[in-house]
């Protein structure tokens, strides 16, 4: 790893400035990160961990052996646990830009997001995107992102997300496909070291369809898709039926699972390992991690938030930011 990874502080009515300082207590400088936030709203929430304020993200190496290094964001309100302010909607839209800028500048080696709420960005400051993902993707030049929840045991990317179950198969389309499955081979060859990564790909339909009694979707657009790259050299298995991909055994014979709707991926890896799993933004020319959680308003403030996802989050960012400076 080549320099520390960036975190931004996301919503600060949220969780997420409690559990960066949590964080810093497990990590330390064994994983030198750096805190993208207000001042003020971090020192009201970080208890008894030290914040030691940084002008430049090269000191937060030397900095992490004595506090958190926070690099001061101005806000222009109070942050009140579980009560966004519109107010300061555009700050916090402007401290992912500020941290996509300073990874872009190779002044951090790696980004990792706190939890946002979107519904406050939009009221707050007319926030034009679905999601953080979108917006990320928007700022790196409009490369398509993929998302890939990731966990020591699994690792899953949904080939469709956040639309209606009834909407799918329609959505589903053959080059909507392909490109998820090349974007995900070409992460875990650059970011994860995988030399010959082994993909595992699920049917739409139960029993992968058995056939065409339960559907076609595997007959007509996924396994066409699957051939085409298979004879390209990617070592692919599918259309599987989903019921038993996700046992261990199963798991073992895969590198990533490619599923074809949200929750036939995010079920399994959420059972598996339901505070340890990362969500990864595949596809942009920076490498974006962030806890699989939200900005849990109704635990802001309360001292129960886990920092468990976070602390992975940080530690696959510095791990993909070393295995793509070593394939560099």
């Amino acid at each position: 790893m080549t320099g520390p990874v960036a975190l931004t502080c996301g919503e600060p009515a949220g969780v997420g400035l409690e559990i960066a300082a949590r964080a810093w207590t497990v990590l330390r400088d064994s994983l030198p990160f750096f805190l993208i936030a207000d001042r003020a709203h971090a020192r009201a929430v970080a208890g008894p961990v030290p914040l030691v304020e940084i002008d430049d993200p090269g000191a937060a190496a030397v900095a992490a052996a004595e506090g958190l290094p926070l690099l001061h964001h101005d806000f222009p309100a109070p942050a009140a646990p579980g009560r966004p302010d519109p107010a300061n909607a555009a700050a916090v839209i402007d401290v992912i830009a500020r941290a996509v800028g300073l990874v872009q500048a190779g002044r951090a080696a790696a980004l990792t997001t706190g939890p946002i709420h979107k519904k406050a960005l939009k009221d707050g400051a007319g926030f034009a995107f679905p999601g953080h993902t979108e917006y990320l993707a928007d700022l790196a030049g409009g490369h398509r992102p993929v998302m890939m929840l990731a966990a020591p045991e699994l690792r899953v990317v949904p080939v469709t997300i956040h639309i209606p179950l009834s909407e799918v198969p329609g959505a589903l389309k053959p080059d909507l496909l392909r490109e998820t499955i090349e974007i995900t081979h070409a992460a875990l060859r650059l970011d994860f070291g995988l030399a010959r990564p082994r993909i595992a790909v699920a049917g739409l339909n139960p029993h992968a369809g058995e056939g065409g009694a339960m559907g076609r979707e595997e007959i007509e657009v996924i396994a066409p898709v699957l051939e085409t790259l298979r004879g390209r050299g990617v070592e692919i298995a599918g259309p599987l039926s989903a019921d038993t991909m996700f046992h261990p055994a199963a798991r073992a014979r895969y590198d990533v699972a490619i599923c074809m709707y949200h929750d036939q991926a995010l079920i399994p890896v959420k059972t598996v390992d339901f505070a340890g799993g990362v969500n990864v933004t595949l596809g942009l020319p920076f490498i974006r991690t962030s806890p699989d959680h939200g900005t849990a308003f109704d635990i802001a403030g309360t001292g129960r938030a886990d920092a468990t996802s976070l602390v992975a989050a940080l530690r696959m960012a510095g791990d993909m930011a070393q295995a793509r400076g070593t394939a560099a």
